[in-house]
């Protein structure tokens, strides 16, 4: 396949021990220019007028058909506090958006340069994936002030495989800290396996049974300056609280999985008419 992995030995030893890794000055300076300057564009050419609202503690209610068509499109969800008890948006749409997703890898040029260059490739590489794929991309923006909260979850219980193969990529485009809404985690919760998943059916999306409750204090915080990414094992809980301070945390987040081996559960929100290219094949 012709690539090769770039995590030392003993990177792959936390990874595998605690379930995420850091990896410091994984993107340039001019590459995070780049993703922010081609954002702030699509975001001007977007339409407001159609808005659907991204929420990790009221999925069944605020999930839409713009939602689920999200999948193989770049799509818009606003902050859940975005709008005002009129129905317009308190202040300026590049100010309201939650993300951007979820095929910004596959149409958008420059996003699917980043993606697809040797240093995502040799990252998944190290990681042991024969054949990855990238399921979903999301340009998250934490918006100063509204930016919501992400409640404790394991990426494999949105994006499943059989068996398990997620491995979140989650790359911060500014610094993100505790003041700003980093990511937290427990450690080695990943080795406790896969306690709950997403799934679609009939009426919509629901989880198939409730969340576990943790403890504050098993979290820990995880800060990272811009250009640094951090690799999340698929079953590692992890969250994010609210930002209620005066200064986004942007991010751009992947999910990648196996697909050697591995099958695309039928049940998962993401349903496709047509697998994204893998990253390189064996």
């Amino acid at each position: 396949m012709g690539i090769t992995g770039s995590l030392t030995p003993d990177q792959l030893q936390f990874f595998h021990s605690q379930g995420y890794l850091v990896i410091e000055s994984f993107a340039s300076e001019d590459e995070i220019s780049s993703l922010r300057k081609r954002m702030n564009e699509l975001l001007n050419q977007f339409d407001c007028s159609v808005s659907s609202i991204f929420s990790t503690k009221n999925q069944k209610q605020t999930t839409d058909n713009y939602f689920f068509e999200s999948a193989e499109k770049i799509s818009f969800f606003f902050e859940e506090k975005a709008f005002g008890e009129d129905g317009e948006l308190k202040q300026p749409k590049e100010l309201s958006i939650n993300k951007v997703g979820h095929a910004l890898h596959e149409l958008d040029p420059l996003y699917k340069e980043f993606t697809y260059s040797s240093k995502v490739s040799s990252l998944a590489s190290s990681l042991g994936y024969r054949r990855p794929v990238i399921m979903q991309s999301m340009y998250i923006f934490k918006q100063p002030g509204i930016g919501g909260e992400v409640v404790p979850h394991q990426d494999n219980s949105f994006v499943y495989t059989d068996p398990p193969s997620c491995t979140g990529l989650w790359m911060a485009l500014e610094d993100s800290t505790t003041v700003n809404g980093c990511l937290w985690a427990i450690p080695g919760s990943h080795k406790n396996g896969l306690v709950r998943r997403f799934i679609r059916g009939e009426s919509g999306v629901t989880f198939d049974r409730p969340s576990p409750s943790y403890e504050q204090k098993d979290f820990v915080s995880i800060e990272m300056k811009a250009g640094s990414m951090i690799a999340i094992h698929g079953d590692l809980i992890h969250q994010s609280f609210e930002n209620l301070s005066s200064k986004s945390r942007h991010a751009y987040s992947l999910h990648v999985v196996e697909s050697d081996g591995c099958k695309w559960a039928e049940d998962n929100w993401i349903q496709r008419e047509k697998m994204p290219e893998p990253l390189y094949v064996p």
